[in-house]
């Protein structure tokens, strides 16, 4: 197919991963700020407050983490906490349903895995186009199984 994204490609939501570092870093600068500027702090105070804000934009930064990366092997899904890579075989149905908070990948082993690096949140239409490049691969890459079918990829 000609109009498959070339390999390697990141899926990622893009804006509210700006969105969460700028917030992070803002609340970082104005909550160290802070602690400096309060006279009636003292040492321990001031790295308690600078610690918080340190611990807030680390969730942030958290939060911002989740990305999908396709290549020539298979697919890498890099959540919150978890980052599993995927062989092409693996994965039968990339799903995003209307109120799905992001993709689920149906996977060979019965099990579906979440997806959070495309997720219709801020970016609805470009969530639904990352959903669709990222399903057209895998039935791309798809292993045929020997009666014909192509591993669940039907349309």
């Amino acid at each position: 197919m000609s109009d498959l994204p070339s390999l390697p490609i990141t899926f990622r939501p893009s804006r509210t991963r700006a969105v969460l570092l700028t917030a992070g870093a803002s609340i970082l600068v104005v909550i160290t700020t802070v602690a400096m500027l309060l006279e009636q702090l003292g040492p321990g105070e001031r790295l308690s407050f600078i610690l918080t804000a340190a611990l807030l934009f680390g969730v942030l930064v958290l939060l911002a983490r989740p990305k999908v990366v396709a290549d020539e092997s298979g697919v890498t899904v890099v959540n919150i906490a978890s980052r599993r890579h995927l062989d092409w075989a693996e994965i039968l149905q990339v799903n995003l349903r209307p109120g799905d908070p992001w993709v689920f990948l149906d996977l060979s082993d019965g099990t579906s895995l979440p997806a959070l690096g495309i997720q219709p949140g801020i970016a609805r239409q470009r969530a639904i186009e990352d959903a669709r490049a990222l399903r057209a691969l895998a039935s791309a890459r798809a292993i045929p199984e020997p009666d014909g079918r192509n591993g669940g990829h039907e349309s």
